[in-house]
Order: structure tokens, then sequence, then C-alpha cells
């Protein structure tokens, strides 16, 4: 499965230590992220990522199409729900997550579920979306 990570910069130590709780189920999986966001993470786990461009450089609009196009399987952004800046963002992307039926989770509580849902397999459903 294909999985983007994305947090604003108040949520980027969360997801570190989300990362860093889940290596061994993100380790199975591509993982694509934000600049920033995925060196964080790989500073922490040694997780491989591809890196897009930071996201207020225009990685969030490179995720975005990535989604746009279907090939990403989950995403997890953890958001700042205080960051006016970036509400343009997460609407796109939440906009495409629901056009192309992508879980999409927005806090710590949503990603873990996803997390262990796609560890048991509950995600083989998104196979029929290729």
């Amino acid at each position: 499965m294909n999985i983007a990570l994305i947090a604003h910069d108040a949520k980027k130590k969360l997801m570190q230590n989300f990362c860093i709780a889940y290596r061994g189920i993100l380790s199975k999986h591509s993982l694509y992220a934000t600049g920033t966001t995925g060196r964080l993470i790989e500073e922490v786990t040694n997780l491989s990522i591809h890196k897009y461009l930071a996201g207020h450089l225009g990685g969030d609009q490179q995720i975005s199409a990535q989604i746009e196009h279907n090939d990403i399987d989950l995403v997890i952004f953890l958001r700042d729900p205080l960051a006016k800046a970036h509400e343009p963002s997460i609407n796109n992307i939440a906009k495409f997550c629901d056009m192309f039926n992508i879980p999409l989770a927005t806090n710590l509580a949503t990603a873990e579920l996803l997390i262990k849902s796609l560890d048991r397999g509950d995600m083989e459903w998104r196979e029929m979306y290729k």
C-alpha cells in the first residue's frame, strides 16, 4: 500500500512518535511525505520515505496530485486545527480522498485505527480501485 504522511508544524513531533510506534507496520509499505515531515520521520525511524517538497513550497499539492491519480491508498495528515494558513491544502487533500475513497486520518485516534486496520489486512479492498 502507498501511504502519505503529512503533518503541520505543531504536529511533527506527534507524527515522529506515531511512526516510531508503528515502524514495523509502516516498513511493509511504500511511504510518501512532504519534505520536512519525511526528513524528520527518517531521522528517528530509518524508514525509507519518498519525500516531496516541503508543504508550504508545494509538497501538499504534489501529494494531492498523487491522490488525484489514485496512487495513494491511505493518508495520515496530522493537522493543526488552528493553522488557518493551511486550510486550502487540507481541503484539497480531503476532497480527493473523498472522490477516490481513500481513507484519511487527520488526528492521532483515527491514524491509529487506520494503521491497525492496515496491519489486519482490512484495507485490501483498495486494490479494487486501482
